[in-house]
């Protein structure tokens, strides 16, 4: 008896929303207007979804959300700066580079923030951003390309492999100042990771090795892309 006015009453919370409430229930993100500038907050959580729907009960980033809002900032006339806060545990590694690509491209100030953790394809994702933070206590585990499901044990997937592998090893080390030796050093260790060959590195050694610009939290990446904002408009 008392679960139709429950289910009316969510319904009409719903229509009541705002449009930035809408934009962050739906996409994650959310568009902040300031005397310094108006700003897109872009987050990146839980799973990058590729090309196969992942369970409902995942928590994930779809990318075929994300690419066209990407879009959408750059042209935008409204939007100065975009702000990318970080904290996946990886996932497809297209859609992953995909989204990192698109950023990189971007010609207005970008800045990335990693919290929490950064992960695997998450990596990429926290170089890609003009400049990138990560706070203190948030990680990042490098690890060599895996795929799940059916592999064939030939040459041709081990090359297939290979290949996908220096698409990631070329664009972070491009995007950031880490050399490729450290880089490679840190994804081939052994005896860090449990069944698994990588590593996990932490806010201040992310930093020190290059991988990331500078350690600071979500006022220092505000301060940054204001500074940012502030050069384009003076150009």
């Amino acid at each position: 008896m008392d679960q139709e006015p429950m289910q009316t009453r969510q319904e009409n919370g719903c229509e009541g929303q705002d449009p930035l409430t809408e934009q962050i229930t739906d996409l994650g993100s959310a568009t902040i207007k300031t005397g310094r500038g108006t700003i897109h907050t872009l987050t990146i959580v839980g799973q990058i979804e590729g090309h196969q729907v992942l369970e409902p009960t995942a928590k994930t980033t779809k990318y075929e959300h994300v690419l066209p809002l990407l879009a959408a900032v750059e042209e935008s006339d409204q939007v100065d700066g975009l702000l990318v806060l970080i904290n996946t545990v990886g996932g497809d590694i297209e859609a992953g580079l995909a989204i990192a690509e698109l950023i990189s491209g971007m010609k207005k100030p970008t800045v990335s923030l990693v919290l929490g953790g950064g992960h695997s394809i998450g990596v990429p994702l926290a170089v890609c951003a003009k400049a990138s933070f990560i706070a203190p206590s948030a990680a990042m585990t490098i690890h060599p390309v895996r795929l799940n499901g059916l592999v064939i044990g030939v040459s041709q997937t081990f090359d297939y492999f290979s290949r996908i592998q220096e698409r990631i090893l070329q664009f972070v080390t491009r995007h950031s100042q880490v050399e490729r030796e450290v880089f490679m050093d840190r994804m081939l260790r052994t005896g860090e990771l449990a069944a698994d060959v990588g590593s996990v590195i932490y806010g201040e050694e992310a930093v020190s090795i290059g991988l990331i610009d500078r350690i600071g939290g979500l006022g220092d990446a505000l301060d940054c892309l204001h500074g940012m904002i502030a050069e384009a408009r003076g150009k």
